[in-house]
């Protein structure tokens, strides 16, 4: 691991995993992810956040080599999650000397997760939002941000750079290929959708948490912003277009006008019927469409898409007279995840007796802002000609709704 100069004190140490096929054990990794630990070189020597285990044999070797001989004086720990802090019991016994800041929760989970780590009273130090840090040229502060996406998260802002430091606020999936600035890529075209399926599937149950973080970075004068995965933004219309972002997600407001088409299917008729559907949209010319085999695509992807697009349709199977075992997980997910402020409609297939439709009607009646647009219809097996009558009638109403919400 080499060390990224960010600054004539700070550094940024980012392991980055291309291997690890699943984040969280859920979320599918194409393009690896990345773990960011940053070095402050002041009077004392700070460290904020340790870093995961997968990565933890560079990244020991790389703090030595920053350290030269010195002692870790501070480490500060603003998520007390493995990937972020699985290193802390090596850095701990390998730094006698190091004081550790936490939250008075994040002190609780770590000794949960690492019982074994030296935490002794002249050790530690609880912090919260009164508490002040100084390393000789930089001060730093710090921002409670509760439930985002952990109960016991906080930022730290430093004051002489305008520096915050998010946890996982503002990350991504993916590893850098060599850059470490959004500026220096192609920012909305390589990475935005990640952040988006990160924050989605991480962060998104938390949306009213997220606001008030977001009403408290507005007080301060953020000039760089260095999250624990992904890529440090420090140009002005990076900085406002993650803002914004973020402000967008965290409210359930459709970032562009389109239909989320998702299905099961074990015998390709109600993949028939979607494509239909899909068809009579784009007749339409009803904004962007996206056509997801629940079966296929991890539940991440749709996920994010559902959350970025206005509208969406739910092609619901009875399996076993229940909802399609996928479909049913997907939608229990979305509602957990506060998914609203968005336009369904439900589809049904049925070939006898069964309450799948009833399930998905269940299931997401717990939305609060959900509008249902009405045009929905059950095919028997296979799609007939008047179901496809039925399913242009449909694509008509989800376009006329989209003119009206305008």
């Amino acid at each position: 691991m080499i060390p990224r100069k960010l600054d004539q004190y700070l550094y940024m140490l980012c392991g980055i995993d291309r291997r690890l096929e699943k984040f969280e054990n859920l979320f599918t990794l194409p393009g690896g992810v990345s773990y960011n630990s940053y070095f402050l070189d002041d009077e004392k020597t700070l460290l904020l956040d340790s870093i995961d285990q997968a990565v933890a044999e560079g990244f020991m070797a790389a703090l030595e080599g920053l350290l030269q001989a010195r002692d870790l004086d501070i480490l500060v720990c603003h998520h007390a999650e493995p990937d972020h802090c699985a290193t802390i019991v090596d850095l701990m016994a390998k730094y006698p000397k190091c004081q550790l800041y936490v939250s008075a929760l994040g002190y609780k989970l770590l000794q949960q997760f690492h019982p074994q780590i030296d935490y002794s009273e002249d050790r530690l130090v609880l912090i919260d939002e009164s508490t002040k840090l100084t390393t000789g040229k930089h001060q730093f502060s710090f921002v409670k941000a509760a439930n985002v996406h952990w109960p016991e998260v906080f930022f730290s802002y430093e004051e002489t750079t305008g520096t915050l430091f998010s946890a996982d606020a503002f990350g991504s999936f993916g590893a850098p290929a060599g850059y470490i600035y959004a500026d220096q890529c192609a920012y909305e075209q390589d990475w935005l959708d990640e952040s988006r399926r990160y924050y989605c599937n991480i962060v998104g149950r938390q949306g009213a948490a997220v606001q008030t973080a977001l009403q408290k970075a507005r007080e301060l004068e953020i000039k760089r912003i260095c999250p624990v995965h992904g890529l440090v933004l420090r140009k002005p219309e990076d900085l406002s277009l993650m803002l914004d972002k973020y402000d967008r997600w965290s409210r359930y407001v459709a970032e562009d006008k389109g239909t989320v088409i998702v299905y099961g299917s074990m015998y390709n008729h109600s993949a028939d019927l979607a494509d239909s559907l899909a068809a009579y949209l784009a007749d339409q010319e009803a904004g962007c469409i996206r056509v997801y085999d629940v079966s296929k695509t991890n539940p991440s992807y749709i996920i994010a898409d559902l959350f970025r697009f206005s509208h969406a349709v739910f092609i619901c199977n009875n399996y076993n007279t229940e909802l399609y075992p996928q479909m049913d997980a997907l939608l229990r997910e979305l509602m957990m995840l506060n998914w609203d402020n968005h336009a369904y409609s439900l589809v049904g297939n049925m070939s006898w007796g069964g309450r799948g439709l009833k399930i998905a009607e269940e299931i997401l009646s717990k939305g609060k802002n959900l509008s249902r647009i009405e045009e929905e219809f059950t095919i028997k097996s296979s799609p007939k000609q008047a179901d496809l009558e039925s399913a242009q009638a449909l694509a008509q109403a989800i376009a006329s709704h989209m003119q009206e919400d305008v």
